[in-house]
């Protein structure tokens, strides 16, 4: 979930815009901290909202043929991972998205099929993921807070390090804002973020060079997902995912980031055999 604008690492503009969209960022985040702290089906509600809006964007987007049809395949999908998410069915729940995923492909037209597979995945994968994640006993809050520090401390500093220091630009033709030295900034204050969480939340064991490693690849990922959804978006020719966050562009656009860093936690704690142990002990 982005805390920032989608300019983050940009070299140059003032921060006139900056006020309404921290507005907009304190009441997601807010909402993202209260039921990560409740859990159970609270959580589970609100991150199968996020996902529903992500593949009804993404279908959006691609556009062809069945759309309302494709949509419903996606938040099929969305829906049944939140739910075996929950119970740690990590086989079923790969085995329910890819068939969920090529019932969305036979709805589109052919030169959409894979383009609309990926979406019903792309909304999907992270909503099993974070609750997979979070429904651990022992680490479940702490992994999710470690990832939400990461991924938001990545994007304030990547905003205001591209902002003041300027430079190079990443990828000019992907995204016109982002330079090298926010991603640097912010990939690093990132991951020393997410070690602070880990150091405070779960003591001086959780918080070794180790988790730094994974601290430093998932901000660097997460920068990955922004890339990845910014290519996305010039694909199509849009600027925003959709307008459901008034002013803000869409929920893809707040979550690009997020997206691909719980997908890459839940893989690790699937490689280590744990929901999210292995985040911190590997």
């Amino acid at each position: 979930m982005s805390a920032t604008p989608k300019s983050a690492g940009a070299g140059s503009g003032g921060f006139a815009d900056l006020g309404p969209r921290v507005l907009s960022a304190v009441v997601m985040v807010g909402a993202a901290l209260l039921t990560l702290y409740l859990g159970g089906d609270v959580f589970a509600l609100f991150w199968i909202l996020a996902g529903f809006a992500i593949n009804w964007e993404w279908q959006g987007l691609v556009g062809g043929d069945r759309r309302r049809w494709r949509v419903a395949a996606g938040g099929a999908a969305v829906a049944a991972a939140a739910a075996l998410g929950q119970t740690g069915l990590v086989g079923v729940a790969a085995l329910t998205i890819a068939v969920l995923a090529a019932v969305a492909a036979s709805l589109a037209g052919p030169e959409r099929r894979l383009w609309a597979a990926a979406g019903v995945a792309y909304a999907s994968a992270p909503i099993f993921s974070v609750c997979w994640l979070r429904q651990s006993p022992d680490h479940g809050i702490l992994a999710i807070a470690f990832l939400f520090a990461i991924v938001w401390g990545t994007d304030i500093f990547a905003y205001f390090g591209g902002r003041l220091i300027g430079g190079p630009k990443l990828w000019p033709r992907v995204s016109a804002g982002k330079t090298w030295s926010g991603t640097i900034t912010g990939v690093l204050s990132g991951a020393a973020l997410g070690l602070a969480t880990a150091y405070f939340g779960g003591g001086p064991a959780l918080a070794g060079a180790k988790t730094f490693l994974v601290a430093l690849l998932a901000a660097a990922v997460s920068q990955m997902g922004d890339l990845f959804e910014s290519s996305v978006k010039r694909r199509f020719g849009v600027k925003d995912s959709s307008r459901i966050i008034p002013g803000h562009g869409g929920v893809m656009d707040r979550l690009d980031g997020f997206i691909f860093a719980c997908v890459l936690a839940a893989a690790i704690g699937v490689a280590g055999g744990n929901p999210n142990h292995n985040l911190f002990f590997w």
